[in-house]
């Protein structure tokens, strides 16, 4: 399988960050943070959202669940 075919087009790109970032501001995270993590998508959406309900504050959870460099 090529690699093209995995390729998403722009439109599909902004449809995914503009759900990532919803999903993170309806859980508590602020506007700019939720708008940087959702381009990334080496973070765990779903983990970082587990954290907050569970009481973490969204920037520590960004900070547990960073990518390694």
């Amino acid at each position: 399988m090529t690699a093209a075919r995995y390729a998403t087009t722009s439109t599909e790109g902004d449809q995914l960050w503009s759900w990532r970032r919803e999903q993170l501001c309806t859980s508590g995270f602020e506007a700019e943070l939720a708008a940087q993590i959702a381009r990334d998508a080496r973070y765990d959406l779903h983990a970082l959202i587990e954290l907050v309900e569970r009481g973490c504050p969204p920037h520590l959870a960004v900070r547990i669940l960073a990518p390694l460099e």
